[in-house]
């Protein structure tokens, strides 16, 4: 059978190895699964085609310095995935069989208890079988909380294919951004990386939950997947009618020729590859400083890096020799990382003194990689170089609006007058019009309750002032980090003013707030009592957590402006619902729905897809308004539309044209949801007729939401042309602010 198109030239820096046990687990990986009912009878596998699958094989290359027995249990995992895959596929995606498949999913969960006295139920059939199996050999060696994590992680490989399910029924293909979030969890990597600190070392539990981690993980696993994607187009598009692939999906969205979006998967593989790098050498020692990790817990964590750069070289050379996917050309589409005459032998030995000079260096590395002897694509020769390269406070001219796609209706609430009164006496009393970022007139440009009013139509003025005023300290605090932190390069002082931040939210009754020391504080401490009272103790730990998020997420704006570094899209598509206070906003509307839906409703795919696509429509909206104000005027790289241009390296009308369809999409994947997947999943989860309405009433609130920020940025003064040109956009004159001295409890003076 002809291939659909030429592989492409693949990114692959680290050679791959051979584990010497693979005879061994070859061996065992048959008779295991012949004793759990997999092979013959079983009307999925016969020997045959688990010989010409070789899982053994892709365990050898993927874990390669394990011991025997470790492989061969990680072998039986991943026969046992493999199976489950395709027992769904000719079970219950075939037939489109949904309510057979959930019923089978619903099951699986029982036979992964934390505790291993907790009794399990007789398997019924092969995946059953094996996953028990499978659970009761792996988890005594491992610590509770990589058992929840790897649980976790397995619920969602599981469950998710449900969503592919749905799909499938519909002959529906997904948008780009919903199906690199989806095929995150539904295509396994992440669990994958769980059995890689089996076979290396546990990641230690401290920060297994933290950014870099996490980037680490998310990373890997994309690129993983986008791998298989163009390794298996054919057989799960042309033979299985699988429209969860991620050439299909760019084919579509894009319009474009199957060549043509399998070029693009393979730029945003790079891509992602290239994260991962800038934040294994960057990140992550970082974090071993900042948290203090002792000599073990960094070795575990590089050991674990270490072994999520196994498992991609690994992963590639399996996929050149599996029967399992077209692999024609393959060896020809592969070349080294020529790091200036150098070429790498093995993986980069991160957090290692003998690195030299130059291995540590990421200029170096990023000179290396922009002298690849690749052939140019729109990112992969030059996009990791390009990424900093962008030229600050150019010139562009006033920002162009497409026309928005909005089928909702924006209503204010009456009582928006009085709010603004109010809050201009709240801003001078928390000190915001004090500090040398804001005055009145750029508080007044802003119009934060316009913004609130759109948002909260039925609200109280109490809920109504509340909510300027969150908008207000927001927008403040995404100011103030790059204007005072920012162009002074203090990413220490900016990190201890996020810790005194948190401070600033006392969870349980005992713990006192802390002393204000500026505006923020002082801002943050106000609506913090305003906003919690009468609230139990874990719903304040959520509404912290939020708030934690988008500062959080201002750290990381903060590095890589001092990186000079323009963002790849997906980690700022991700990262940018964080600095956008997207997680804040809705928790703060999830607050007062009570106990009538179950947090899991709220944790399930269709719901997070829903916020998600949301947030991006509302995130996108502000770049392309604020465009001018953040290229021309401010130097800024974290806009949507500019970190398009970096990427495909094209200009701003293209890029905004991008922009503007994938805003179009997300809107449509909103509507989509709304329609078709929340009522599955009312229906799924049983919901009273209460916990419906009150789930109703939450879309309403995203409804309000993205259609009051969409008026709220046309109405505005803050993104105007006119206003732009005669504002200074530095600081204030006469109030420039003082350096913030670190670990002082007093005011700073601004």
């Amino acid at each position: 059978m002809t291939q659909p198109f030429r592989l492409p030239h693949f990114y692959l820096p680290y050679p791959a190895r051979l584990n010497p046990h693979l005879d061994e687990a070859r061996a065992h990986s048959v008779g295991w699964a012949r004793g759990m009912g997999m092979l013959e009878g079983s009307g999925v596998w016969e020997q045959a085609d688990l010989d010409a699958h070789d899982y053994g094989l892709l365990c050898a290359y993927t874990h390669p310095d394990c011991d025997g027995p470790a492989l061969s249990l990680i072998t039986d995992w991943y026969v046992w995935v493999f199976f489950f895959d395709d027992h769904f596929l000719e079970k219950y995606k075939r037939t489109k069989d949904r309510a057979g498949g959930k019923a089978h999913l619903d099951r699986l969960p029982l036979f992964m208890p934390l505790d291993l006295a907790t009794p399990v139920p007789e398997p019924e059939n092969p995946v059953e079988a094996g996953l028990a199996d499978l659970w009761a050999r792996t988890v005594p060696a491992m610590s509770e909380d990589w058992r929840a994590r790897f649980a976790v992680a397995t619920e969602h490989l599981l469950n998710e294919s449900l969503w592919e399910l749905s799909n499938i029924g519909e002959g529906r293909i997904a948008n780009p951004v919903e199906y690199i979030e989806m095929r995150r969890k539904v295509g396994g990597a992440p669990w994958s990386a769980g059995l890689v600190e089996y076979a290396t070392a546990e990641v230690p539990a401290r920060v297994a939950g933290t950014r870099p981690l996490r980037v680490l993980t998310e990373t890997f696993a994309d690129a993983v997947h986008l791998r298989n994607d163009l390794f298996s187009y054919q057989r799960e598009v042309e033979d299985e009618g699988e429209l969860s692939n991620g050439v299909l999906v760019l084919e579509t969205f894009f319009g474009c020729t199957t060549q043509e979006a399998a070029d693009t998967v393979n730029d945003i593989l790079t891509s992602r590859l290239h994260q991962f790098e800038h934040t294994a050498l960057t990140e992550v020692p970082a974090l071993a400083l900042e948290r203090g990790l002792t000599p073990g817990e960094t070795a575990a964590v590089a050991a674990y890096t270490k072994g999520l750069q196994d498992w991609q070289s690994g992963g590639h050379e399996w996929h050149m020799r599996s029967s399992r996917y077209m692999n024609e050309g393959a060896a020809s589409a592969r070349g080294p990382l020529d790091l200036g005459g150098a070429v790498l032998s093995g993986p980069v030995p991160l957090f290692r003194a003998g690195l030299g000079r130059r291995g540590a260096d990421v200029g170096a590395l990023l000179a290396g990689a922009a002298a690849m002897g690749a052939p140019p694509t729109p990112f992969g020769q030059w996009g990791r170089l390009r990424a900093h390269t962008h030229v600050p406070f150019q010139k562009v001219g006033p920002s162009l609006l497409p026309p928005f796609h909005m089928p909702f209706e924006v209503r204010l609430n009456p009582e928006l007058d009085g709010a603004r009164q109010r809050l201009l006496p709240w801003a001078r009393r928390m000190g915001i019009l004090a500090e040398g970022v804001w005055d009145e007139d750029r508080l007044d440009a802003a119009d934060l309750p316009l913004c609130a009013a759109g948002l909260d139509p039925d609200g109280t003025p109490e809920a109504l002032d509340l909510g300027s005023r969150w908008l207000t300290w927001g927008t403040y605090g995404d100011d103030y980090y790059p204007l005072v932190f920012g162009r002074r390069r203090d990413l220490a002082a900016a990190r201890l003013c996020t810790e005194r931040l948190s401070a600033c939210m006392p969870v349980g009754e005992a713990e006192q707030p802390l002393l204000p020391a500026n505006a923020m504080e002082r801002g943050l401490t106000d609506l913090w009592r305003r906003t919690t009272a009468g609230m139990t103790r874990e719903a304040r730990r959520t509404v912290r957590a939020s708030v934690e998020v988008m500062t959080r997420a201002w750290l990381w704006e903060l590095s890589n402006q001092l990186q000079h570094r323009v963002p790849d899209p997906v980690d700022y598509l991700e990262m940018r619902r964080a600095t956008f206070g997207s997680d804040l906003t809705m928790s703060l509307c999830r607050a007062g729905h009570g106990p009538a839906v179950p947090p899991e409703v709220y944790r399930s795919g269709p719901v997070r897809s829903l916020e998600n696509a949301a947030a991006d429509y509302a995130m996108l909206v502000n770049d392309v308004f604020s465009y001018q104000k953040e290229i021309e005027y401010e130097g800024e790289i974290h806009n949507g539309v500019l970190v398009v241009q970096t990427f495909f390296g094209c200009g701003y009308p293209a890029a905004l044209g991008v922009v503007h369809d994938l805003m179009t999409q997300r809107m449509r994947q909103f509507q989509h949801v709304t329609q078709h997947e929340l009522p599955v999943l009312c229906a799924d989860f049983g919901l009273s007729p209460q916990a419906r309405s009150v789930l109703d009433g939450y879309v309403d609130q995203l409804r309000n939401w993205m259609a009051g920020i969409l008026n709220w940025h046309r109405e505005v003064r803050r993104y105007r042309p006119e206003h732009l040109a005669r504002r200074t956009h530095g600081f204030l004159p006469d109030r420039a602010p003082a350096p913030l001295s670190a670990g002082l409890p007093e005011p700073v003076t601004l």
